[in-house]
């Protein structure tokens, strides 16, 4: 079927999140969930299992398993087997897992800011946190400093949390960049932890590659994290999976989830066999609706918000926008809630050196963005005092 993204802005009377945090008024610009209605298959699915009637404990349907193994191998080449699946309630969930099965407090992690705010978490676990930065190139796109990334590691560093591709900067790491952080990790006996939540959100021209996939010694040391949260616009059904393919590493996941990480909900198994087995003409029709949201934005930057830089987006529905030049005094993303009532989030949430930056979520009907554009550039031209436009 066709769907209109043109149409859909989010109730405010609803329980999202993202639209009451700010009250009446405010646009919200900000959580990582898109305003879109889910695909049609995912909401029949879902009517058919509430009318069963029945909300025990539940496990995947049989035939779940089998649809991601299939889609990894035909997406990606990546021969993983059913039993290398493990289900979670989220990433957020796996992230954390990480920091406590494969490291000891005063351990250490290894981050790439600017990064998602829950790499920061090994801080709130007692790890030692090392945070190497990814370098900015004149051209706004975001590189890795391989020499300074290992210089990073201590005798003391267990874990290395990937996010590929990158929230907030929209990397997509081509293989030769993965190539050499995999080369690094094995050598230095890491375990990489790979966040790859966004891997079905890439925009054309580029390509998501596993890092597990790069071959039987990478997976080996690897977890890979992913879910159809961000796919299908799935956040709040709670459902997510690991790929770990070294059994040794999987006993010990599953070990130490025991107590700690809560049943899948039973929807989120029936919106993830849905989304994944009939919601691509869905999610087609999503991703070119975003890459046009991606290429309104980046020339409404360019031509209509001074002192205001678009980092070049790869993937996701995330811009990151360097405002360090637009004149705003103090935190950008507070000066745009009050003078624009438009919400972002403050680059800050992401890791030392990115004061000045916001990240924007453009996952949202045109209009609706046009609107906060339109606010934001107003907001510039009263600081700089002239009318917008001029």
């Amino acid at each position: 079927m066709q769907y209109d993204f043109d149409r859909y802005t989010a109730p405010r009377q609803s329980d999202s999140v993202k639209w009451r945090r700010y009250g009446s008024g405010v646009i919200p610009l900000w959580i990582a969930d898109m305003d879109f209605p889910c695909a049609r298959p995912i909401i029949e699915a879902l009517h058919n299992r509430v009318e069963e009637g029945v909300f025990g404990y539940g496990e995947p349907d049989a035939r779940l398993r089998p649809v991601l193994v299939e889609r990894l191998k035909r997406l990606y080449g990546w021969g993983i087997r059913e039993e290398d699946i493990v289900f979670l309630p989220g990433v957020v969930t796996g992230l954390n897992l990480a920091f406590r099965l494969f490291s000891q407090p005063g351990e250490g992690v290894i981050i790439q800011p600017p990064v998602y705010s829950h790499f920061m978490d090994a801080l709130v676990h007692g790890r030692a946190l090392a945070d190497p930065p990814l370098v900015q190139g004149s051209d706004g796109r975001y590189e890795i400093d391989f020499a300074a990334f290992e210089a990073a590691i201590t005798d003391g560093t267990r874990v290395f949390l990937m996010c590929n591709p990158h929230n907030p900067v929209g990397r997509v790491f081509e293989r030769r960049e993965l190539e050499a952080l995999a080369e690094i990790c094995l050598r230095r006996d890491l375990l990489i932890c790979s966040d790859e939540i966004h891997c079905d959100l890439v925009h054309p021209g580029y390509s998501h590659i596993p890092i597990a996939s790069l071959g039987r010694d990478v997976a080996r040391r690897t977890v890979t994290l992913m879910a159809p949260s961000k796919t299908f616009n799935l956040a709040g059904l709670g459902c997510a999976f690991a790929v770990i393919e070294n059994p040794e590493l999987r006993d010990v996941w599953t070990k130490g989830s025991r107590g700690l990480v809560p049943f899948v909900n039973v929807m989120g198994f029936v919106s993830a066999l849905a989304g994944y087995t009939d919601g691509q003409d869905w999610l087609d029709q999503a991703l070119a609706y975003l890459a046009g949201n991606r290429d309104f934005i980046a020339a409404y930057v360019k031509e209509r918000l001074p002192g205001v830089k678009m980092t070049p987006m790869e993937a996701t529905y995330l811009a990151w926008l360097d405002c360090r030049n637009a004149g705003i005094p103090g935190s950008p993303s507070r000066y745009f809630l009050k003078e624009a009532q438009v919400a972002l989030n403050d680059g800050v949430e992401y890791g030392r050196g990115v004061e000045g930056f916001v990240r924007l979520n453009l996952g949202c009907a045109r209009g609706t963005l046009t609107e906060a554009l339109g606010r934001m550039e107003r907001a510039l031209a009263r600081l700089q005092g002239s009318p917008a436009g001029e």
